[in-house]
């Protein structure tokens, strides 16, 4: 019998796309058989200083996403593959002892300067492994994802994978999978279309800005009796609670308090409408869900093609203020729910819960084909 092959998946603390992304990746390939290591060469080669960049990123994009709009538009001119400094080699050399140490037959990056490390790794070895690029961004992608050196490029649908084309990349190279999300996706049964939507639940991922949870909660919970709130305070559960009970307690019998939770994926196919940030996994788990999804914050640049993804394939939009929440959600709420049952619609066609799976499928059979 075949060794079991060896897959090593690297990725970054910078945004839970990318860790979100390798981390159900791994659950497919284990599933299929490989044997998989998660890893995070930042954290690995310059621990202090990933950890501090890392705060530093989540309290840019949070309060202020214009300014983060403007770095990240920088980055969109920097070429790693001509220019690494000192503060990059830490990373590469700890890539470098994760190959040397585990030996896989393949590499996968959730991150994209990974890739810019490979060919000097390689020349260093004299072995060359197989090498696969997960873009968590969609449509509106940075070019550090394209000029990055790799086999493929496994991408989270049809328009992204159209306009990777129209910048030049092989169109051969950029395999559609689909988002990683977590394989149970593919196991559970989203919310019928036909529900009576009575109550209407509504699940509610809310950012750290403080007031934001209270005005958030009062627009959605004003906009109809029928409308029962779930809020998932995750990461944020010590900091938001005391304002997440407030709503509570002023809505009785109609807001339930979750902390941190394993349990997305059935809160997604359980709810009529989710309302969160345009980060990639958020999305996608939503379009996995066939959930229809309303953003109320949104980081120019970085998560503007999640968006524009939701809204090709009609499965969401933008409400970034409290009134735009009541408006949306009373529109949801009249004329039999049509609005909503067209979106759950448009996201049932559009059928995306299994990128993991097709990746993992992906990538064995280019191993065992190499």
């Amino acid at each position: 019998m075949p060794a079991s092959p060896r897959i090593l998946i690297v990725t970054a603390a910078f945004g839970e796309g990318h860790n979100s992304a390798a981390r159900n990746l791994a659950l497919a390939l284990d599933a299929a058989g490989a044997v998989t290591r998660v890893s995070d060469p930042c954290s690995l080669g310059t621990p202090r200083l990933t950890a501090v960049v890392s705060s530093g990123y989540r309290f840019v994009t949070t309060h202020f996403p214009n300014i983060w709009a403007k770095i990240y538009r920088s980055t969109d001119r920097y070429d790693f593959s001509q220019r690494r400094g000192l503060v990059l080699r830490p990373p590469e050399r700890a890539l470098a002892k994760l190959i040397q140490e585990f030996k896989p037959d393949a590499i996968i990056s959730t991150y994209p300067l990974y890739p810019y490390f490979l060919p000097d790794i390689f020349a260093e070895t004299g072995r060359r492994i197989p090498s696969f690029t997960v873009v968590t961004d969609s449509i509106e992608i940075n070019a550090a994802w394209l000029r990055a050196p790799t086999d493929f490029w496994l991408v989270t649908d049809t328009l992204t994978r159209d306009e990777m084309v129209k910048r030049g990349l092989d169109a051969k190279k950029i395999i559609d999978t689909g988002f990683p999300v977590n394989p149970i996706f593919a196991e559970l049964a989203p919310l019928s279309g036909e529900d009576s939507c009575e109550p209407f639940r509504v699940l509610y991922f809310p950012t750290a800005k403080l007031p934001f949870v209270r005005r958030h909660g009062r627009a959605l919970l004003d906009a109809s009796p029928s409308v029962q709130l779930t809020i998932v305070l995750g990461r944020n559960v010590r900091r938001l609670y005391s304002r997440a009970k407030e709503i509570k307690d002023a809505y009785p019998g109609r807001v339930r308090l979750i902390g941190w939770t394993r349990k997305v994926p059935r809160l997604l196919n359980n709810h009529h409408l989710v309302i969160g940030k345009a980060g990639g996994a958020t999305v996608h788990e939503a379009i996995a869900a066939c959930c229809p999804m309303l953003i109320h914050h949104l980081v120019p640049g970085q998560e503007e093609g999640n968006l524009r993804l939701l809204e090709a394939i009609g499965g969401g939009e933008l409400a970034d203020s409290p009134e735009a929440l009541t408006r949306h959600l009373s529109g949801f709420l009249t004329n039999r729910n049509l609005s909503w049952r067209k979106m759950k619609s448009a996201l049932a066609h559009h059928g995306r819960n299994n990128g993991a799976i097709n990746a993992a499928r992906f990538i064995l059979g280019q191993i065992a084909n190499s």
